[in-house]
């Protein structure tokens, strides 16, 4: 028979949260999971990051498809936009607007084909438009004036850590998610250029897991003066896809 005291401890409901605390628990990993989405329209639908123009060189198979997932993640997106992210985040947690401009451009720069950078402020744009509408974060909506002022230039992983940001998403959580959605991006070109099937896309993106990993840590180690990559074959084949007669993905 239980006591009065362990009744009322049974049947009571759970403590309310604390003030102050708004926005935690389950939230922000809500916003992960809407924003990580495939049907997020984000715009990642329509690039293929470059693989289309390794495909179209005969350059990539099935059975390299791996490996240059990898190599991209290490030494192209991991050093350029998940750092930027990591950049972008901190400054916007602080406040600190001049900073998440200053980085929006810098990770511009970077870019060294028109379609990537075009890919990039398409997409940034796009998030950054339909976040201002969906989250109430005054940071979202003054981000969202800057870039349509031209103030900002808004690229994707930037805008992805200003949303991450203001909702409440931890830095290392916003990379490593950010990086997964271009994998499933990823992934998808390759499906729809049938360079792999859809049980081997999900045995890619768990093979991928580590490297993400990895690749998050390292992001978050460096500062702005380390912001380039140095995948070459990437931005040569970028490059010829601009100028190809037929094309499936913008990028």
């Amino acid at each position: 028979m239980c006591t009065e005291q362990e009744g009322a401890a049974e049947g009571s409901a759970p403590p309310a949260e604390a003030p102050g605390h708004a926005g935690r628990g389950l939230d922000p990993l809500l916003v992960i999971l809407q924003l990580t989405d495939s049907a997020f329209p984000s715009g990642f639908y329509t690039l293929s990051h470059s693989l289309e123009g390794f495909a179209q060189a005969k350059a990539v198979d099935p059975d390299s498809l791996p490996a240059l997932l990898e190599d991209l993640l290490r030494h192209g997106v991991g050093p350029t936009d998940a750092t930027a992210l990591a950049l972008a985040h901190r400054a916007a947690a602080a406040g600190n607007r001049a900073d998440v401009i200053d980085v929006d451009e810098h990770l511009y720069a970077t870019k060294l084909s028109r379609e990537m950078r075009l890919a990039s402020t398409r997409t940034g744009r796009q998030l950054l438009d339909l976040a201002q509408e969906i989250f109430d974060r005054p940071q979202i909506a003054d981000y969202h004036r800057a870039v349509t002022a031209r103030e900002a230039i808004g690229t994707q992983a930037v805008v992805t850590g200003v949303v991450y940001a203001a909702t409440g998403v931890a830095v290392r959580a916003a990379v490593a998610a950010d990086l997964f959605a271009y994998c499933v991006s990823f992934a998808g070109a390759a499906l729809r250029l049938r360079l792999t099937d859809h049980r081997s896309t999900q045995a890619l993106l768990r093979h991928v897991a580590p490297v993400i990993e990895e690749t998050t840590e390292q992001a978050l180690r460096r500062d702005r003066a380390d912001l380039g990559a140095s995948v070459f074959a990437c931005d040569v084949m970028s490059g010829r896809h601009e100028r190809a007669e037929a094309r499936l993905f913008a990028s």
